[in-house]
This record gives C-alpha cells, structure tokens and sequence, in this order.
C-alpha cells in the first residue's frame, strides 16, 4: 500500500499567484480544502487483487467521510439545504487521489444519494439520507440498461401501480432491460434507485425512479432481486460494478421518488408539470451535477499526468550538447515544449471553463435562483464541457505517457493507472459524441420559429444572435470581448498572431459560419432541426459545430479569467497561455480557415511558428505554470519524481 504524507506544499512566488487566479472565485475554498485533506494513504497499491482494490477502495470513502471528505455538500434531511460548491470541490479533491474512490463516491452521494435528494420528497429525505450520507446504506444508480444507454427515455424496465395491493410491481421485461454496469451493485450496495416506465390504470407516464431494495444485510440477494458481477473493467477496479435483474419485485407506494410525479391514496397519477417530455427532461436535469463533476475530475486527472511529466521533462538528462559536459534536459528541447506546453495551456483553459459552469451550478442549485432557460443553458454547458474536458483527460494522459518514455510505462509512476481509470470517463454520465450532438441540438432549437420564410441574410442575422446571446451566456468579459472584436475588425491588417481580438474573432467566425451552415443545410433538405435523416446525414458537421462552440465558449472564459487577476507578472503569463491555447486550436483547424478565406496561406505558416515562440517564452516559468494547476508534488505519488 502506497503512504503518502501531505507537507505543507512549498511553491514558487508566481506559482502561488497563478494557484490563486486559476482557482478564480473558489480560491478561498480549494485552498482549505487541500491544506484538510486527509493526503495519508491516497494511492492504492495498483498489485492487488480485485478484491482488495474493492475492499480497500470502502475502507478508504470511510475514512474520508470521517475526515468530512465523503458527502459533503449533500442534504442530510428535508430541512438540510445543499450546498453544491462543497460538493464539487470535494470531487475535486478527491480526484487528486485514487479515482476508484472518487467514482464511487459519486456512485454513493452524487448519484444514488442525489437522486433521493433531487427527485424524493421530505419522507424520503428524513427515511434514508442519513443513512446514505453516513455510508450505513450502500446504493446503486440503476438507470443504464444493456439495450439502452443514452437512450433513457427508451429504458424498458417497467414499474407498474397495482391498486389492489397498493404498491409497484418492478420487472425486467427482457435480457435487454438488464440494469448494467452499476457501481456497487456486484458485492456492496443494499439498494437501488431504479429508472423504469411507470404505468398507472394502464397508462405508460413515462420514466421514474423508484427505491427498490437489492439485498439483505448478509449481502444476499432479496427474492426476485438477481444481481451479478461484471469482475475486471479497463480500469476503476475498486468499483464494484454489476447488473441487476428484477422479477415482480413488489415495492411499497412510498419508495417511488414522486417530486415531480407519482400516485395519490386513490391510485391516480398525478404531477405538477403535466407535458411529459417537460417532466422526464426536469427530472434528468436535477442530475446536472454528475457532469459538472465528472468534467471537474477528468481536469484534474489531466492536471495530475501534465505535473508528473513535466516536472519529471525538468530532471531527466538526455544527451550531452556539444561542448557542454551533461546532458540536455527533455524540456530544453523544443519538440518536448511541442507535446507538454499546448497541453498545459488548454488544462488552464478548461479550468477557467469549469469555473464558470461551476459558478453557474451554485447559482441554480444552491441559491435557487432560477429560470427553466438557465436550467437548459447549464445543462448544455455541462454535456459540452464534460465532454470535451474528459477526451482532453484522455488524449493528455496517454501524451504524458510517452513524455516519460519507459518509466512512464511502470505502474509506479501513476500515468499508466490514471490512463486506465479515465478511459471510461468518455462514454459514463454520457457517451461524449452524443452530447455534442445535444449541444448543436441546443444551439438550433430556436430555428424551427426562427427560419419562417428568412432569406439567406435573414438566416446569417439569426445565426448571429444565436451565436452572441443564446444557450451559453457570455462571460463576465463581455464587454472586453467585444470591443477586442470590434477593434480587430476595424483594422485587420494591423492585428498579430497573439492579438486577442483577433483570436475571439477568429473562434466567433467559426462558430458562426458553421452554425449558419448547417442550419442552411438542414433547410435545403427540406428538413426540421431534430430530423433524423437531415441531422443524421450531417454527423461530421454537427461535432464541429459543437466544438467551435464549446471553443469559443472555452476561450471566453480564459479572458474573463485574465480579466480578473490583479497581478500583472501573473496576468503576463497567463497572457502567453491564452494565446498559445488561441493559436493551437486555430492551427489545428487551418485548414478549415483557409477554406473559408479566413486565414491567409502566409498567416497559416506563420502560427506554427508563433506556437514554437510562445513554448520558448513559457520555458523559465515551467515549474510555476505547473504549480498553478493546484496538485501538491507530495500528492502525485510517482516514483521518478523521488529519484
């Protein structure tokens, strides 16, 4: 087992500085955070079996929800008020230590508990969230079926009212209703919340949630109740993932979690909010956090790879420069800068992304105050940024690998295991291709109302305004953002590749055009936004259309972040970071610039280069950069750093 002492984290001036800004508005909280977080056995010895992953993955959410690390910020009764800006931080938190824990507390408090919390009424509260919160009653999130995925309105597990028992009767109808891949489910969960059709007099309500109980103290599975193992995953062997089976499993009238809509003492169906598309989307989107979350712990994984492989590129010598008497270090070499730098740049983007969507999450969960659009707008937030942080995790981790050669390969050195545990991160709380489709989804909605009898300029003047004012608000840089625009339009010939103007024009122009393009597309079909044939046949154009906006999005916020910070040594940096995740994400799309009369063949040349100057400037303040991005050196755990 691997012991890990948490020391006062000793960092460089500018490294403190850049700490702070990143953190943005919960600065105050990350940094209590992490000088109270229990860092004595963080990391799992990654030899053992199976079973003692799982084992040792409970022991550990015990300890830490002794140490008030465990469900903090989840209700504990009716009258306990939740408090979302705990609960991320605490994901986060627990994301800098072995994700097997993080996931399953997630399993335990963010789904399974939050479930009972956002979707139960106050007996339900009062009945179960101590116990919950107190890790008493260990529970599963049973919506994932193995015929349905994303497809949570298709589930076919039923739940069905019988009056004259007065209670529901839970049943798998088919092999394919299977309820699958559930943490907790194969060996510690004791109950389930299950998402099934409910039907009432014979009439299908579409889907709700119910708590059914799964096994017996012993650990046996209760009658009708089949549960199994699903053994070894790719990674996260410390959640105990399985499948549940139901079988006419009757359930008290109680149990279903009826905010938004269950059944009175005369066995009628009833609830506030009668269109059931309207009901079935409010209750997925009480759910938010889980993305919100996931996003976060993808970030720092990606954060937790870039600090072991720079800070290592920092130590490791590799051939001795002419006339010189020791080697170069890796990160001297400017193809090294190449493959770590942009990297870190954009890890400093999405944090700031993540800020605001966190922010967002607060206002709307915590304090209440709340329109169904803003509802809407965070929930297209959260798939966005969940999406495109979790593959940066992805692509960043294996990037790390391979900076740290074969000692990146050891399990010692973290990367390989943290590579493993994200890998999932792509298709769980949402395959990621489909909730980009969700995103441009969100972005066309109003198009249906909106293209009437427009005419091509009517049509770019609606992609407009859908591009400036709608779905994702901008940032608290607005009016900076636009009067850099405005100037860099004014004077084209006059902006350089680092001019910030140009860069948010750039990003606007991508969205924009791409967003009017393929509305114009889906027109000359002949088709509706939300067409199967006219959306499917577009696929390749609807991804785009939801990177350059969650890009553009992305970007935004990086120069609110700016904005904010007082210090100009720091703001001078993160200037250069700015622009390095600017110009990346332009050269990585060149070709799409140049075939779009937006970039110049000369200019096109000339980012490229522009990136290498911008990496050689970052160089003298590498260890501050890496500093910045919040994960104590004693936390990291690798071997190579030791030596």
């Amino acid at each position: 087992m691997t012991l890990l002492t948490s020391p006062p984290d000793t960092l460089t001036p500018l490294g403190t500085a850049l700490r702070v800004a990143l953190d943005g508005p919960f600065a105050d909280a990350r940094a209590l955070a992490r000088a109270t977080f229990p860092a004595d056995n963080l990391l799992r010895d990654p030899s053992g079996s199976l079973e003692e992953a799982r084992e040792w993955v409970l022991r550990r959410l015990r300890e830490l929800q002794d140490a008030g690390f465990g469900a903090t910020g989840i209700p504990t009764s009716a009258t306990d008020p939740p408090d979302p800006e705990a609960a991320v931080i605490t994901f986060e938190m627990l994301a800098h230590g072995d994700l097997s824990v993080t996931i399953k507390s997630g399993v335990q408090f963010g789904l399974f508990g939050g479930a009972v919390a956002n979707l139960g009424t106050a007996w339900h509260h009062d009945t179960f969230l101590s116990d919950i919160t107190g890790l008493r009653l260990l529970g599963c999130f049973a919506m994932t079926e193995l015929g349905h995925g994303s497809d949570v309105a298709g589930l076919e597990t039923t739940i069905i009212y019988d009056p004259k028992a007065e209670d529901f009767v839970v049943d798998t109808p088919t092999p394919q209703a299977t309820k699958a891949y559930l943490g907790n489910a194969a060996t510690h969960g004791r109950m389930a919340v299950v998402f099934g059709q409910l039907v009432v007099a014979g009439v299908r309500q579409g889907v709700h949630a119910i708590l059914v109980p799964i096994r017996d103290e012993a650990g046996r599975d209760l009658p009708g109740v089949t549960t199994g193992d699903q053994g070894r995953k790719g990674g996260l062997l410390g959640v105990d993932n399985g499948t549940l089976a139901f079988d006419h499993v009757r359930v008290p009238r109680e149990m279903l979690l009826d905010r938004y809509g269950g059944v009175d003492d005369q066995g009628q169906y009833h609830s506030a909010i009668p269109e059931p598309n309207r009901r079935f989307f409010t209750m997925l989107g009480t759910l938010v956090r889980g993305r919100v979350c996931i996003a976060a712990a993808g970030g720092i994984a990606a954060r937790r790879g870039l600090s072991i492989a720079t800070r290592y590129a920092l130590r490791r010598r590799q051939f001795v420069a002419p006339g010189g008497s020791e080697g170069i270090l890796l990160l001297d070499y400017l193809t090294h800068q190449r493959r770590l730098f942009p990297l870190l740049a954009r890890s400093y983007a999405l944090g700031f992304a993540q800020n605001e969507v966190t922010r967002a999450l607060v206002r709307i969960q915590g304090e209440g105050e709340a329109s169904v659009r803003d509802q809407r707008e965070l929930e297209t937030r959260a798939a966005g940024l969940k999406a495109i942080t979790t593959w940066f995790a992805n692509g960043t981790l294996q990037e790390c690998r391979e900076a740290c050669g074969g000692a990146g390969y050891l399990s010692e050195n973290q990367l390989t295991g943290l590579r493993a545990d994200v890998d999932v991160f792509a298709t769980f709380e949402g395959d990621n291709t489909v909730l980009l489709q969700l995103v441009t989804k969100a972005l066309l909605t109003d198009y249906s109302q909106t293209w009437g009898d427009l005419d091509r300029a009517g049509v770019v003047q609606a992609t407009a305004r859908l591009v400036g004012g709608t779905v994702l608000e901008r940032t608290a840089a607005n009016l900076l953002i636009e009067r850099l625009v405005a100037a860099a339009r004014r004077r084209p010939e006059e902006t350089t590749l680092v001019d910030r103007g140009w860069h948010a024009w750039m990003f606007e122009e991508r969205e924009r055009h791409s967003l009017e393009s393929l509305a114009r597309r889906m027109r000359a079909a002949g088709r509706k936004p939300g067409d199967f044939e006219a959306f499917n046949r577009l696929g390749d154009h609807v991804q785009f259309v939801a990177r350059a906006h969650l890009e553009r999005v992305v970007l935004e916020a990086f120069i609110a972040g700016i904005a904010a910070c007082p210090d100009p040594e720091v703001r001078a940096v993160l200037e250069r970071l700015c622009s390095l995740y600017a110009l990346t994400s332009l050269h990585q799309d060149r070709a799409w610039f140049l075939e779009h009369s937006r970039l110049s063949p000369g200019r096109a040349r000339a980012m490229g280069e522009q990136v290498n100057a911008l990496c050689r400037e970052l160089r003298p303040d590498a260890l501050a950069v890496v500093e910045g991005l919040g994960v104590p050196e004693a936390w990291l755990g690798a071997a190579l750093l030791s030596v």
